[in-house]
């Protein structure tokens, strides 16, 4: 290894992280993106695992589904309107580069919050617990974004300062921040924050299903965990970024969200605690009733189904052989014994008379 100032230059013969020779590919006259396709398996896996703890915790498969086509988009537009205002740098020098997501990228602070908001609406509107809605996604929301860091890799984005650690990611001189052309590896902080989100998604996960947490305290940690790690990886990137103070504008962004999402945390276990001792309802999602008015419907469709069983067994006619017997020759018209003797009482009334 040689070096050029301070700054480690990692020798040609050094491990480290190839960048991927392409961005995307072809199909017909259309170039698609590895960064688009990654975020789209992202999202498909996000609505997937929502789905299946949705319905675990008692709520509508489908309304996870009609969640997901009005929070995606908006969280689209969202994260774009946060990426353009805090790297403005990486804006397309086009007419439509305020709008263009498949050049420069999606702020993920400005993503989470209003797909989040969106989904609340649709939530509430057709019944469904919020808190638990957000415990939910929670760890969803964290391998869509594990998933969608792979797009940064193809994209040759999101790296940090120039290392010399065997994992350092090789970035071709075109794609290197002004003042670090001289340098070829770069910290790989895209894959810092796939491994990290994988991981606290399943510590989410875990942590549900072994511990009593009230809801929405898996979303709150989500907040707090994810945010936490970004003041390490802010401390590390170099690309263009608004800067306040010294410091780039997306660490005061994690810097206050940990500490508010850490307050969250405890203020709902808290009060999740004081409900309990109370004898009040405390929402749980691992305690299940996450949309009563779906389980409403279930009983009661169950319901009507048992009773058109009931009253089809009711009105099923006899099966051959089971008819009742037709009465003896001879017999159909004689009276039975109590009006035979009803009629003799009567005849020796009108004769004693």
């Amino acid at each position: 290894m040689v070096s050029q100032g301070s700054a480690p230059i990692v020798g040609a013969t050094a491990a480290h992280i190839p960048s991927p020779p392409v961005s995307g590919f072809h199909i017909g006259p259309a170039f698609i993106h590895y960064y688009a396709v990654m975020y789209l398996i992202g999202i498909a896996a996000a609505i997937y695992i929502t789905r299946r703890r949705w319905v675990r915790a008692g709520g509508d498969p489908e309304l996870m589904y009609d969640v997901a086509m009005w929070a995606v988009p908006a969280g689209i537009i969202g994260g774009r309107i946060y990426f353009d205002i805090t790297t403005p740098a990486y804006i397309p020098h086009v007419w439509y580069g305020v709008l263009a997501v498949w050049d420069g990228g999606l702020g993920i602070w400005g993503a989470i919050p209003v797909a989040v908001l969106v989904g609340i609406w649709r939530v509430r509107r057709f019944g469904g617990s919020i808190t638990m809605a957000m415990d939910a996604v929670a760890p969803a929301l964290l391998v869509a974004q594990g998933i969608g860091r792979i797009g940064n890799y193809f994209n040759k984005e999101l790296f940090g300062g120039p290392t010399s650690l065997p994992w350092g990611l090789a970035i071709p001189v075109a794609y290197r921040p002004a003042g670090y052309t001289a340098f070829a590896y770069f910290q790989p902080t895209f894959l810092y924050e796939l491994i990290w989100d994988f991981a606290l998604a399943a510590f989410l996960v875990w942590l549900g299903h072994h511990a009593k947490i009230f809801a929405p305290g898996l979303f709150a940690l989500y907040v707090t965990g994810y945010s936490a790690f970004r003041i390490f990886e802010e401390s590390l990137r170099v690309d263009p970024s608004q800067h306040f103070l010294g410091l780039r504008l997306n660490m005061y962004v994690a810097i206050g969200l940990t500490l508010v999402g850490a307050t969250w945390f405890y203020l709902i276990q808290r009060r999740g605690r004081r409900r309990v001792i109370a004898g009040q309802p405390a929402p749980e999602l691992a305690a299940g009733n996450a949309q009563p008015s779906y389980q409403a419907r279930i009983a009661q469709s169950d319901g009507v189904l048992a009773e058109a069983a009931a009253a089809d067994d009711a009105g099923a006619e006899p099966a051959a052989g089971d008819a009742e017997p037709e009465p003896a020759a001879g017999t159909a018209d004689e009276p039975e014994p109590a009006t035979a003797a009803a009629e003799e009482i009567s005849t020796d009334k009108s004769a004693t008379d």
